[in-house]
């Protein structure tokens, strides 16, 4: 596995509150990360959505306040929300899972990758919205 981006935003309200929205998954929940499709398979806090015909594995982790969504080949994306003395710092971490087929990956993940800081930039701004708090991305 190997993390090929990795972001990161504040949000001025308490972990605990953050993750209470950003955990909340399934489709049509409250989080900007919600999983839209079908869910074909659930076992409580892991469940596989269906969408387009493609899987999406989806492990929400609520002692770390974490959400692991995992795509059928080279795709795992893990948000985390942790402390900070601002608030809570959301980190999405994006890894390449594919075993071999580096050339491959490099290709396809171009799109995902440059679509993904403003795809955060946007979650921050619905989480800033549904918690009435401000919140930003930081910059390396």
């Amino acid at each position: 596995m190997t993390e090929l981006l990795t972001l990161r935003g504040v949000v001025e309200a308490a972990p605990d509150e953050v993750a209470a929205v950003l955990l909340d998954v399934r489709p049509g929940g409250r989080s900007p990360i919600a999983a839209e499709g079908s869910v074909e398979e659930s076992d409580g806090d892991e469940f596989v959505v269906v969408r387009d015909g493609s899987r999406i594995t989806v492990t929400v982790d609520r002692a770390a306040r974490s959400v692991t969504q995992q795509g059928e080949w080279w795709y795992r994306g893990v948000t985390t929300v942790e402390p900070d003395p601002r608030g809570a710092q959301v980190v999405h971490r994006i890894y390449n899972i594919a075993p071999g087929h580096g050339w491959a990956v490099r290709m396809v993940s171009r799109g995902p990758l440059r679509a993904a800081p403003a795809a955060f930039a946007t979650h921050l701004e619905q989480l800033s919205r549904e918690l009435g708090a401000v919140a930003w991305v930081v910059e390396d």
